[in-house]
């Protein structure tokens, strides 16, 4: 007889899985579509791990409906993906190319008809290469572009999908693209950095009204943040003005304007050496402030910091999981040493720490009350390898995520109003400044041959997911 006790979640929780454009479709110039940043980025020597590139990432393009039939298999019913803005409207402007917003209807339709649920992210960080050139998100135009691309979208798939989110993990967009350089466009300037967290504050309320605008009712619109949760190693003040600052940084630069209408002062008393804020015009934060019918978070591992120690000069200590960069993601936060949390790792360096999950909900439901909370990323890079049989056991993904969605129950036992989950990521896939290094997915892949492979820890979630039940321990 078992003696594991079972986490029983709500029948109504949405379990899922999530992908990005750039990560898995491929096909970079078919369609009419044009270069985006990370196409530009992928192929410059030295930014991506031995030169790999998305241009042909899983073959998503012309497989998608292989795609949808795993997902059938694996037994969620909800797909969190990302509509390549390029392969809609390639220069950023003007008429959406049909061809493009033919293949999304297509992969629509092929969800709708397996019975699963689309969820679709209008920006996943694939901007046009035109938009760059023309100044990217430091530029204010660049917020209005993308308004009229969500526009664009919604005109075409507001009939079949109904779950709308604005732009994933913006903090990555502006300051590992503009500040370290070590994501697309790989721009290194600390004030540019700070003006694209605005005009991405900007775009997703000006999109949240065009969607608005042009959706159905009962349509949900969501942005999804990658809020920090950010300890400081000591009780001492300096330590936690560190954690502050870094919170600021982090979190509040987004979670201010979008949930409150405002830039807390903090931020800007800390930023004041790097920018005066003169981008902000009258009106932008009622715009920004549209009202959200739920709030995604996607958490992978706590921050540990404190304040640096040594010579002045001396830079500080930077373990903060963002890549290897002489240039900092943090403007106005020099005197902030990271270190590498204690306990299991990833093959991302991440430290395994499921608690920091339980309080990033219970923060949001506290600060956000009455927005629905999803989780709309979470999961873990490890080693994984077909054995001689051609199978692929991921033990440490299964304890990973038994532990992580036992910190979700936790959070929900308290009172959090959390509706969803979506495992990261259906496939392995193009990770970024990693390439093909790194591997989340629930289906190994090999990219040779495109063969996709369940994971043990893809049938372990499908048990979940089918029957709402965490077991503690197998």
């Amino acid at each position: 007889m078992s003696t594991h006790t079972v986490r029983q979640f709500p029948e109504s929780f949405v379990w899922g899985t999530s992908t990005a454009a750039y990560q898995i479709e491929g096909a970079v110039a078919e369609g009419g579509r044009s270069p985006s940043i990370w196409d530009t980025f992928a192929h410059t020597p030295g930014k991506v791990h031995q030169g790999d590139t998305g241009d042909r990432a899983c073959e998503h393009y012309q497989r998608f409906r292989e795609d949808v039939a795993l997902m059938s298999e694996l037994g969620v019913r909800a797909y969190r993906f990302s509509v390549s803005w390029p392969r809609v409207q390639p220069a950023g402007a003007g008429p959406a190319v049909q061809r493009g917003l033919d293949f999304y209807r297509a992969l629509v339709d092929e969800l709708l008809e397996a019975g699963i649920e689309p969820y679709l992210t209008l920006y996943h960080w694939d901007l046009p290469q035109e938009l760059e050139d023309a100044g990217g998100w430091p530029a204010r135009n660049t917020a209005y572009r993308f308004a009229e691309y969500a526009r664009l979208v919604a005109d075409a798939l507001g009939d079949r999908v109904t779950h709308w989110t604005t732009l994933n993990e913006p903090w990555c967009s502006a300051f590992l693209g503009y500040g370290s350089g070590v994501h697309a466009p790989g721009r290194t300037d600390p004030a540019a950095a700070l003006r694209a967290a605005h005009h991405l504050n900007l775009g997703h309320g000006l999109a949240a009204r065009a969607l608005s605008d042009t959706l159905p009712s009962g349509a949900q619109l969501m942005v999804s943040l990658n809020p920090a949760v950010v300890r400081p190693r000591s009780d001492s003040a300096a330590d936690r003005d560190a954690a502050r600052r870094i919170d600021a940084l982090a979190t509040r630069v987004f979670t201010g304007p979008i949930l409150r209408g405002a830039y807390d002062d903090d931020l800007l008393a800390d930023t004041a050496s790097v920018t005066d804020w003169s981008c902000v015009h009258d009106g932008d934060l009622a715009l920004i402030q549209h009202p959200l019918d739920a709030l995604g978070i996607n958490y992978y591992t706590p921050s540990l910091v404190s304040a640096a120690s040594g010579s002045p000069d001396a830079p500080a200590e930077r373990n903060d999981g963002h890549g290897n960069s002489a240039h900092s993601p943090w403007p106005g936060a020099d005197g902030v040493a990271f270190h590498q949390s204690p306990g299991p790792r990833t093959e991302m360096g991440w430290t395994v720490d499921p608690t920091g999950l339980t309080e990033l909900l219970l923060r949001f439901h506290r600060e956000a009350p009455g927005v629905p909370l999803y989780i709309t990323e979470n999961g873990a890079a490890y080693e994984d390898k077909p054995d001689a049989e051609g199978q692929v056991h991921d033990p440490e993904r299964i304890a990973y995520l038994r532990g992580h969605l036992g910190a979700v129950h936790r959070a929900l036992t308290e009172g959090a109003d959390v509706r969803g989950y979506f495992l990261w990521s259906l496939l392995d896939n193009f990770e970024w400044a990693y390439g093909y290094s790194r591997r989340f997915g629930a289906y190994h892949v090999d990219f040779d041959t495109q063969r996709r492979t369940p994971k043990s820890s893809a049938r372990w979630y499908g048990r979940v997911a089918a029957s709402g039940q965490v077991p503690e321990g197998e």
